[in-house]
């Protein structure tokens, strides 16, 4: 039974099979013994402890007289006048104007607006959900605020999109540019968000610009990732017919090209939007304002209510958003449908545009441009109500489960506290042989070079042991991600009843912002490690969920065939077949897994997560640019070691097939 399944899942002859495995095994054996021979003459020449001070370099000096000069020729330098001044002019004045139009349009204005190209693109429920979501908005409380917030995404998002576009359209026009532009790209996709505030804001301080640019630089690559594989998988046939009618180069790629690429080029849009709004909402610890200030004020003070307040807007923004975009590349391609009550394409958008001046000079002429402070609710109190409620009732003493207290106090004391010290007492080669050796087994010597340097970095920075404070909370958060994310995936691909009810659950947790996860957590948990790590898992899950179910759907049916005709049960298919066939989508899972929970570990640093996160929060709170920068180095450092360990790289047969 067994060596026929393990036949039938090798994709090809037994022999042929037989060999691959025998030199993994090998190959595997191999670098077991490296690393173990390392590890025995580090502890003979090199002995025990952490990272030496001999190696570490104290770069707080240069960076501190680097802020300081910039701080004092941010008036007087030629560079800051005649091109960053201008850049952060520009900035403001885009952010203003659009902020200020928002405003002239009014709330009614705005829904309508909201409501009518829901309509034009997806139809009237998402239509009617639009005027829900904005005018929960203004029930709440948070116009102003989401105004704001909306006015900062709409800037950086057209200036993202820009961006991103043209460097996809480089990539995907020159293959020397996507050569260079793919490591780039890479290494920007699995920085956490907080590593993108540090460097703007030495150049352009607190404030508004520094969190347009910020976002900005971290909502374009994936734009321009889409782009490029729009460009590069345009249908071969079109492009030679094109190019066989005499048509340019130029002429192909307007008329060619670019609309084969339209989905691709719409996903991009998606993508950077949902990207944008959580850096807009990260970004208020650099002076951004709107919806974000709200909860990191509120968060900073322990007023969940204050948080709740300002999360659920972000949280409906986020969902409007992402339907409206998802609807419209969905449409795009497909055969034109006429739908009950909507009008063909020109009629609807004229229609759509003139309701909406209609709404907005109606506003105007009523004098109700901003929400009526009659027409609000304070949630606050009520949840502030609860949450004290809870803290005297349920977070410790509940007989025999005990309490959420009780809960984090434990992880905190039997997992995250050994951990962390297990950790911080290896010796420091210890720590760099056990990464380069897991890096080799699953990638490169180019990809387990990286991986070493990247940590070593960490040492030379001089925050080794915060580094392992936050990778201990990492693993932690990882192993609670993998263990329930491979097992609703797995379960949610044998059963198309569960797939179906995690389906919605998953696709509104993937819409939100980073920063809405640390509001229940903190209600529940408090302040400290365990909640940060908590935040994390739930962040993680419908990324690890999705791709475990994905992997484990798509195995070839045929295999599974052949086990079941030979009498092996549902376990043994499982195990034996559609685990194995899955292993690169399992692969894929963990490191985005990982990639995922380091970006909110890092932001557990508000919440009481200490370590790496606490340095870099503190730096930018305190205007200490130089142990906020060094703190995000280090978690550039970590999170391209990370990435580097869990990413599985194809490796070339002596054919030059991949293996």
């Amino acid at each position: 039974m067994t060596a026929t399944v393990t036949s039938a899942s090798s994709g090809g002859p037994g022999g042929v099979g037989a060999v691959l495995r025998a030199v993994a095994r090998g190959r595997g054996r191999l670098i077991g013994a490296g690393a173990l021979l390392a590890l025995v003459l580090g502890g003979v020449l090199l002995g025990a402890g952490g990272w030496p001070s001999a190696f570490s370099v104290d770069v707080s000096g240069p960076l501190g007289r680097t802020s300081d000069w910039i701080i004092d020729n941010r008036d007087g330098h030629p560079l800051f006048l005649y091109f960053l001044g201008h850049v952060s002019n520009v900035v403001v004045v885009s952010v203003r104007a659009v902020y200020l139009v928002l405003l002239a349009l009014g709330w009614a204005g705005v829904t309508a607006a909201a409501g009518l190209v829901a309509w034009r693109v997806a139809g009237v429920r998402l239509a009617l959900t639009s005027v829900a979501a904005f005018g929960a908005c203004g029930l709440l409380g948070m116009w102003v605020p989401t105004m704001q917030t909306l006015a900062l995404m709409v800037v950086a998002v057209a200036a993202s999109v820009l961006l991103g576009g043209l460097l996809g359209l480089a990539a995907g026009l020159s293959d020397r540019m996507h050569r260079i532009l793919r490591p780039v790209l890479d290494t920007m996709q699995v920085l956490p968000a907080f590593a993108y505030l540090l460097p703007v804001v030495l150049v352009f301080g607190i404030g508004v610009p520094a969190a347009v640019l910020a976002t900005v630089v971290y909502a374009a690559p994936p734009m321009a990732r889409l782009t490029a594989l729009g460009l590069r998988g345009a249908d071969a046939g079109v492009m030679e017919a094109a190019a066989s009618l005499g048509a340019t180069g130029r002429q192909r790629l307007l008329t060619a090209r670019l609309p084969l690429a339209r989905k691709e080029l719409l996903l991009g849009v998606n993508q950077s939007i949902m990207m944008a709004l959580g850096m807009a909402v990260i970004a208020s610890v650099i002076g951004a304002g709107g919806l974000g200030d709200r909860v990191y004020q509120a968060l900073a003070s322990v007023d969940v209510g204050a948080a709740l307040a300002a999360g659920v807007p972000i949280v409906l923004l986020a969902v409007v958003l992402d339907r409206v975009t998802a609807a419209a590349g969905e449409r795009i391609g497909a055969a034109p449908v006429r739908r009950a009550g909507v009008p063909s394409a020109g009629l609807g958008w004229a229609v759509a545009l003139v309701a909406t001046a209609v709404v907005a000079v109606a506003g105007r002429l009523s004098d109700r441009l901003t929400w009526p402070t009659a027409w609000t609710v304070d949630i606050a109190g009520p949840v502030n109500g609860a949450v004290d409620w809870m803290t005297a009732h349920l977070y410790s003493g509940v007989p025999i489960v005990g309490g959420t207290a009780d809960w984090a106090g434990r992880f905190t004391t039997w997992v995250l506290n050994p951990l962390r010290d297990g950790l911080q007492w290896l010796p420091w080669w210890a720590v760099l042989v056990t990464v380069g050796a897991l890096a080799l087994l699953i990638g490169t010597w180019r990809t387990a070079t990286t991986a070493v340097l990247a940590m070593a970095a960490i040492g030379v920075l001089g925050v080794w042991d915060p580094a392992l404070d936050t990778l201990s909370q990492v693993l932690a958060a990882v192993a609670v991600t993998l263990l329930l994310g491979f097992a609703l995936g797995v379960a949610a691909a044998r059963s198309g009843r569960l797939e179906r009810a995690l389906r919605p659950v998953l696709d509104v947790f993937q819409t939100m912002p980073q920063f809405v996860y640390l509001i229940p957590v903190v209600a529940l948990f408090g302040v400290g490690r365990a909640p940060a790590v908590a935040a994390a898992v739930v962040y993680a899950l419908p990324a690890v969920v999705r791709i475990t179910a994905q992997g484990v759907r798509a195995v070839n049916p045929a295999a599974l065939e052949s086990a079941r005709s030979l009498g092996a049960t549902g376990r043994q298919q499982l195990v034996q077949v559609q685990l194995p066939l899955a292993r690169p989508a399992l692969l894929l899972a963990v490191n985005q897994g990982v990639v995922l929970v380091l970006a909110v570990v890092v932001i557990g640093g508000l919440v009481g997560g200490g370590a790496l996160g606490y340095d870099a929060v503190f730096g930018l709170a305190q205007g200490d640019l130089a142990t906020g920068l060094v703190a995000g180095a280090a978690i550039v450092c970590l999170g391209l070691t990370l990435d580097r360990v869990t990413q599985p790289t194809e490796r070339r047969d002596l054919s030059g097939k991949g293996a």
